[in-house]
């Protein structure tokens, strides 16, 4: 039997944040996968080893990790007994787009005190009542870190050339619910067929079947925590139908989109998210 897990994940009515998610993880490997938001993480108890920008990073307790938008990652347990994690998922505007690149070169960030600030603002989106709180220290924290990161814009990489890779990634995301054939693909951004997911993969790290799952289950995961039911969100949202959804959604989040739902924020004022356990 496999150790068991524990994932709570709420929407909060703050601005800025599309989602806040705590989850105990002993086994559970993320594979490589995107968002189209910021990824805040911080780590308390073990460690998350994972790969960014073509490089392996980890996340020691006592630092931030900040991911940027549309790069891949993975993540696995660094330590025997797993990880502890809390993750904000943060809206493009609060970080603008041009701070990705510095991101990239250095998304782990040693900082007491943007620590304790982080550590807060999970505290004021937990209770009910506390949002102008929470907006509050959503400020400080935004202001914080593009402290960090705006003086490492003059030494980022200079952005690749677009080149088919990036026109196939346009294509994806115009085409996220329904899709598109890799033939079809090709003729769309004039290149073979071979070529196009070579150069994709090589580009983003990750092929295009991959980065297309994991837009629609970042997508069902912002439907699931409205309320809506898996079995509507797998094909608002692009999937066959709920076994489909389902097996890319626990692959990727680490639990099936039911028991995800099921313990969307509905919680009493100034009380904690209640936790999905799973065993097995």
């Amino acid at each position: 039997m496999s150790s068991p897990q524990e994932v709570s994940a709420w929407r909060p009515q703050v601005p800025g944040v599309v989602e806040v998610f705590h989850a105990h993880f002993t086994e559970h490997a993320y594979p490589m996968h995107v968002h189209d938001v910021w990824t805040l993480l911080i780590v308390d108890d073990g460690a998350v080893r994972y790969d960014l920008g073509r490089r392996e990073r980890g996340t020691p307790q006592d630092t931030v990790s900040l991911l940027p938008p549309q790069v891949p990652h993975n993540g696995s347990p660094a330590t025997a007994h797993g990880f502890r994690k809390r993750v904000l998922y943060l809206d493009v505007p609060l970080l603008d787009k041009s701070l990705i690149g510095a991101a990239v070169d250095d998304p782990d960030i040693t900082d007491p005190l943007l620590r304790l600030r982080i550590g807060q603002l999970h505290a004021a989106l937990a209770r009910r009542g506390d949002e102008l709180e929470a907006e509050s220290r959503l400020a400080l924290v935004g202001e914080r870190l593009r402290g960090h990161l705006r003086p490492r814009l003059a030494a980022a990489r200079p952005e690749q050339g677009r080149g088919v890779a990036h026109s196939l990634r346009e294509l994806l995301d115009e085409r996220l619910l329904s899709g598109v054939t890799l033939d079809e693909a090709a003729q769309q951004v004039h290149a073979h067929p071979t070529h196009l997911v070579r150069a994709f993969s090589a580009a983003f790290g990750i092929a295009p079947h991959q980065y297309l799952m994991a837009r629609r289950v970042e997508r069902a995961r912002r439907l699931l925590l409205d309320g809506h039911p898996p079995s509507e969100v797998a094909t608002e949202v692009g999937f066959y139908d709920q076994a489909h959804l389902s097996r890319h959604f626990k692959r990727v989040v680490g639990i099936p989109p039911g028991r995800y739902a099921g313990k969307r924020s509905g919680r009493l004022a100034g009380t904690a998210p209640s936790a999905v356990r799973q065993d097995g």
